[in-house]
């Protein structure tokens, strides 16, 4: 039975971040919108408004819901919490509040709220990426010891990441001039 629910948690823990990768690309673009010419403007913001509602509420929730059911009942069967695992869990919180912010600005763009730049939503959109890198290290190394040195490489790999979307901005507003 354990081998059953570890899969399900696995499968849906995939489908979570997809929709938090997409989502938060889906929010660049009804940004990206808001400088377009009327009437493209309107028919593109409304195209992405009804994209985010159904990515947010018909994927990105239910799995992030039954995550959050599967795993805790894989540490039941567990019958024990290692000490790897309670980083992860620390891990796992952020990763939460990072979906909570999400819906913040879910809420505020459905409403044409528009609060954050592309380029601000753009390193957002990192965001999910360095959860996923940690936790999956911890997942598959169960070290903490090994935890440090991923540590290492996920600071650096952040760093890239930024200096990454720094000329890719530089890029756009030499390629719109």
């Amino acid at each position: 039975m354990y081998l059953y629910i570890k899969a399900l948690h696995i499968i849906f823990v995939v489908t979570w971040f997809a929709g938090l990768f997409y989502i938060v690309r889906l929010f660049v673009y009804h940004t990206e919108a808001q400088s377009a010419e009327e009437p493209r403007r309107s028919i593109l913001q409304e195209q992405y408004k009804i994209m985010m509602k159904r990515l947010w509420f018909g994927i990105t929730w239910p799995s992030a819901v039954l995550t959050l059911i599967f795993g805790p009942w894989m540490v039941i069967m567990l019958g024990g919490i290692p000490g790897w695992l309670w980083v992860k869990l620390a891990f796992v919180l952020g990763l939460y509040i990072y979906h909570f912010i999400l819906h913040g600005i879910f809420k505020g763009l459905m409403k044409d709220q528009f609060r954050y730049t592309s380029t601000q939503l753009r390193i957002w959109n990192e965001v999910a990426t360095i959860f996923l890198v940690a936790i999956v290290f911890l997942v598959v190394l169960k070290s903490l010891l090994s935890l440090a040195w991923a540590l290492v490489g996920l600071t650096a790999f952040t760093l890239v990441l930024l200096i990454a979307i720094r000329v890719y901005k530089k890029i756009r507003t030499r390629s719109e001039k």
